[in-house]
């Protein structure tokens, strides 16, 4: 049973017209069905990383947009942006036309130059990527977008330079919706929170007149399922992100609970407890039909959709110990994955399909690991006194996840709660700054 199981419209922004022309100029564009020209492989780039020169902007709003991109690829660690104190070059020369030889004498690789111009309440902001050694443009793209929308279109622009020069998908236009808590910890307030996945825009969703714990956003990011304990009933409710509106999926007469979407967004996979076992039923969001898919003693929680649909991973104290299994999307054929010592919880499947996460607690530590969907390559990459929930970037390149402090917490005295980022080769671990105590991520799919 998981550790917490019995504790715990505009606002994505995704409406503006963020509209994407065609790239400028590609002058180191590889051939058709060929790897892109000018990319790092990411495992270099871990023990080396990128340096990219990031100017700022001309224009209005030009050098909010070059710090967020700054700090957007800064934060991934596999990208080293060099101190504006360095530059030789000015910004408003550069982006007319680099002096390459400016950049390669301070170190740079790749170099970022644009400009902004606002009209009627929009920016137009245009940016280009070069490869300072051979002195090329390599990547170019403008955005339409109302004026407010900047911090947007600068998450925007990371994406794109991270994928040129990586080679695989950037995750910074990205929300992460979380359980904020506050006040003493027998009287915890938990409240549904919404955030850009750098922690800027955050917003309640909920007042914190009931609780709510495991929220997970549907493969469209505009409705988050959650569950319950509005009028004390422990239910699974729908949140449209759009309308704020609200409502209870199915009728479950006991607690329902670790709900999650079916990678088209048509069904939600949860737990029912009755009695003294959980199994887990499928329900249709069309038709709302439940369909029970394991069965037996035992508490069987958490399940997660592989990225195909066609299976579930959960855990289970079915075996006497509470561990990871895999079965068939429609149920049957469970399987033991997970072998090593302690008890696993909370796992989610990779986007990419390659690795399940999960939470592990052994010897009074808690870790947040990695396997594959068979089972072998365990890894754990990170431990302390407590942390739990980990949630995939939709890139599969890095997990979030929260940690908890021994130490009171000065701002609400209860027990510090933190959401942390870690990349799946587990180095670059880094906190997410909330404005209070935060639990329960879950990571939005691109929102672009």
């Amino acid at each position: 049973m998981d550790a917490r199981l019995t504790r715990r419209a505009t606002l994505l922004g995704v409406t503006a017209a963020a509209a994407t022309l065609p790239s400028l100029r590609a002058l180191a564009q590889a051939p058709a069905g060929s790897a892109p020209q000018s990319t790092v492989d990411i495992t270099k780039a871990r023990t080396d990383p990128i340096p990219i020169a990031i100017p700022n902007m001309p224009g209005s709003r030009g050098a909010d947009i070059a710090q967020v991109i700054s700090n957007d690829l800064r934060s991934s660690g596999l990208f080293r942006p060099v101190d504006n104190a360095a530059f030789i070059q000015s910004a408003a020369a550069a982006s007319a036309q680099p002096n390459f030889q400016d950049w390669r004498v301070i170190g740079a690789n790749a170099l970022v130059t644009g400009g902004v111009s606002e009209q009627g309440g929009s920016l137009r902001v245009e940016f280009r990527l070069w490869d300072v050694l051979p002195g090329q443009q390599i990547e170019g793209t403008a955005f339409t977008t109302p004026s407010g929308n900047w911090r947007r279109v600068a998450h925007q622009i990371a994406d794109a330079i991270y994928a040129r020069l990586l080679g695989e998908k950037g995750y910074f236009d990205t929300k992460i919706v979380y359980v904020a808590e506050s006040g003493p910890r027998d009287r915890r307030v938990r409240r549904l929170a919404i955030m850009d996945q750098d922690g800027a825009n955050n917003q309640f969703l909920t007042d914190g007149s009931f609780q709510v714990l495991s929220p997970r956003f549907h493969p469209n990011a505009n409705q988050i399922v959650f569950m319950s304990y509005q009028n004390n009933q422990p239910r699974v409710f729908l949140f449209n992100l759009g309308s704020g509106r609200q409502e209870v999926l199915g009728q479950f007469p006991g607690m329902t609970l670790s709900p999650r979407f079916s990678p088209d967004g048509g069904t939600v996979v949860l737990s029912y407890a009755k009695g003294g076992d959980a199994n887990i039923y499928a329900v249709d969001l069309g038709s709302r039909r439940e369909r029970q898919l394991t069965s037996g003693g035992g508490l069987d929680v958490s399940p997660c959709y592989s990225p195909d649909g066609s299976q579930i991973v959960f855990n289970s104290d079915r075996g006497g110990d509470q561990q990871l299994y895999i079965m068939s999307a429609g149920g049957g054929g469970a399987r033991r994955l997970s072998f090593g010592r302690g008890r696993y919880a909370t796992p989610v499947w990779s986007p990419r399909g390659d690795l399940i996460a999960f939470t592990r607690i052994s010897g009074g530590q808690f870790g947040i690991g990695v396997m594959a969907p068979d089972g072998r390559g365990e890894r754990i990459l990170t431990e302390g006194w407590g942390m739990e929930s980990p949630t995939f970037a939709p890139n599969g390149r890095v997990l979030a996840y929260y940690r908890e402090s021994p130490a009171r917490d000065s701002r609400g005295g209860g027990y510090g709660a933190r959401l942390s980022q870690i990349d799946i080769a587990g180095f670059n671990e880094r906190q997410i700054v909330t404005p209070t105590d935060a639990t329960d991520p879950s990571w939005s799919p691109l929102l672009s």
